[in-house]
């Protein structure tokens, strides 16, 4: 099957994928852009993962305060360049994790990040082996390591504060 430009601009627009690599994809799976889409998403899961050990200093502060304002929490999400940390989409990560912490009151990023004895499970110590609570059938570790693959940077949760009315 011949892959079209109209193919691979859709292909673009759901993935956020290079132009070329979503034509590759296309050819490779002979033009069923659901294949596509998911033999992008593991290329670009491998090659986030690879992008782990980058220095992340931009990034931003977000908070999110429950309706009622008896509950709130303040993150931090550090990515690698102010352009990417300026993006809709990074912004909307941001906002959605912090809203996780005030919902699931994670008491660590990541399980590498706990010091002592861990009084719990890791879904309920860490937040990056939490269900995302946007989308149960992901972990928030997941959902960074898309959106890592998307934006093509490292992309990591530094720290966050949880804050509720009478704790």
């Amino acid at each position: 099957m011949e892959v079209t430009t109209e193919m691979v601009r859709a292909l673009r627009e759901q993935t956020g994928a290079g132009v070329m690599d979503c034509k590759r994809a296309l050819e490779e799976t002979q033009g069923n852009s659901q294949k596509a889409e998911e033999l992008l998403r593991e290329k670009g899961l491998s090659a986030a993962m690879k992008k782990t050990e980058r220095d992340t200093r931009e990034g931003l502060v977000e908070a999110y305060i429950h309706s009622g304002g008896r509950l709130g929490a303040v993150l931090e999400l550090n990515c690698e360049t102010d352009f990417v940390a300026r993006t809709d989409d990074f912004r909307q990560l941001a906002h959605d994790l912090a809203m996780q912490v005030a919902a699931m009151a994670p008491l660590y990023p990541d399980m590498d990040e706990v010091e002592g004895e861990v009084q719990g499970p890791p879904e309920v110590v860490s937040l990056m082996h939490q269900p995302f609570i946007k989308d149960s059938s992901n972990t928030v570790r997941e959902v960074v390591q898309e959106m890592m693959a998307k934006m093509g940077e490292n992309i990591r949760i530094r720290r966050f504060t949880r804050y509720a009315l009478g704790d």
